[in-house]
């Protein structure tokens, strides 16, 4: 491919991309991949290229784009280079004509930036969002530890217990000890989550809205594979994953349970007033995860955002169901904003009698409200909202 026929093929994309956004349909890198799927004569320096080209275009924009040309122009204004691109010829974009209509930069929506605001998140926090995220590893104590573990690449130490950095675009999944189990990918974060649980070898652990498995792989291996371990979800498709994860890791203790929303509590019957720990990841708006997938900002509105704070709040109460006195459940969500974090713990607060908020003391990050807080700039995390709370005696 042309270095002008890439652009035109990020155009192409973007414009995908803008559209799945509208209708939350499938992820940007997805429609990469099946964009090439179609088209074997690119190579793979041309599918990095044109990958490149679309991501920088979506952080580039700030709003959703009217469409893919207009976020490449917006680009362009920063990269003059590609100015020259446009250039009609057979498989580049059309010459740029004057009066040309230019996606909107900035962070997000003005009623995003202004809710991030509200949050506690000022311009300069709002733009590390757009960064790209480094790559984080947590080492499996199962099979392996921090301090002796041999990778083909030099890694820095995070504040996780376990966790280590890598450089972006790492071939993780090819080496040894990933294969092996020794190491999972996961951001400092989630281990930093993980870490506020408290998980202890013989307790009843379940992970409530567990997904393909990450943090709860963490949680397994905090409980040295000894106790109960309840994976649930109400994805068959993610809950599916964690079974060969699991085995990768050794963690043989993980039993999961799949979950229909409105009734998780029928099939969790058994586990009512009798957990030590129930942890929460909620589903949210992904605030805190921009810098991986930046075109996040585009999908989320003032309903999607109502919506999410709703289940989060159904979710908390159900969780309560399934404490046991003296046990605690731990809140957590990849979001900055306070309705999905600090405002969620009030609310419970407020209509659950005989739960208290813990203090939480972890390496990183800030109090904020009754929780927790980390943020990719201050952090270099992403940004999650962390809240342990305990159900009295």
């Amino acid at each position: 491919m042309t270095p002008a026929a890439r652009v035109q093929a990020a155009i192409e994309l973007l414009d995908a991309v803008i559209a799945a956004a509208k209708a939350d349909g499938a992820p940007a890198d997805r429609l990469i991949s099946d964009y090439f799927k179609n088209r074997r004569y690119a190579g793979s320096k041309d599918r990095r290229a044109v990958r490149e080209l679309v991501f920088r275009a979506v952080r580039a924009c700030g709003p959703v784009p009217p469409t893919g040309r207009a976020a490449m122009l917006r680009l362009a204004e920063t990269d003059p280079v590609l100015v020259n691109l446009f250039d009609g010829s057979g498989h580049g974009p059309a010459v740029i004509k004057p009066g040309e209509t230019v996606a909107q930069g900035g962070i997000a929506a003005e009623w995003l930036v202004s809710a991030l605001r509200t949050s506690g998140i000022d311009e300069a926090e709002a733009a590390s969002l757009l960064k790209r995220a480094p790559l984080d590893l947590r080492v499996n104590t199962l099979k392996a530890d921090r301090a002796s573990i041999l990778l083909p690449v030099e890694a820095e130490w995070t504040a996780a217990p376990q966790g280590l950095r890598v450089a972006p675009g790492a071939p993780v999944e090819t080496w040894d000890a990933f294969q092996a189990g020794q190491i999972e990918v996961q951001d400092t974060g989630s281990q930093l989550a993980c870490l506020a649980i408290g998980a202890q070898p013989g307790e009843t652990v379940l992970d409530l809205c567990a997904g393909a498995g990450g943090k709860t792989l963490a949680i397994a291996a905090a409980m040295d594979n000894r106790g109960k371990l309840v994976a649930s979800d109400s994805d068959r498709a993610r809950l599916a994953r964690m079974a060969p994860r699991a085995i990768r890791a050794g963690a043989g203790m993980i039993e999961t349970r799949l979950l229909n929303p409105g009734q998780e509590l029928e099939v969790l019957a058994d586990l009512a007033d009798r957990c030590d720990a129930v942890l929460i990841d909620a589903p949210c708006s992904g605030t805190g995860t921009w810098r991986r997938n930046p075109e996040a900002r585009w999908r989320l509105t003032t309903d999607r955002l109502a919506r999410f704070a709703q289940v989060q709040a159904r979710l908390l109460d159900v969780g309560a169901n399934l404490v046991a006195p003296g046990g605690r459940l731990i809140y957590v969500t990849c979001s900055l904003l306070d309705e999905e974090g600090a405002g969620q713990i009030e609310s419970f607060l407020a209509r659950h009698d005989g739960w208290g908020a813990d203090d939480i003391d972890l390496p990183l990050g800030e109090a904020r409200g009754r929780g927790w807080r980390l943020s990719p700039g201050r952090d270099e995390t992403d940004g999650f909202f962390i809240a342990r709370l305990t159900r009295a005696c």
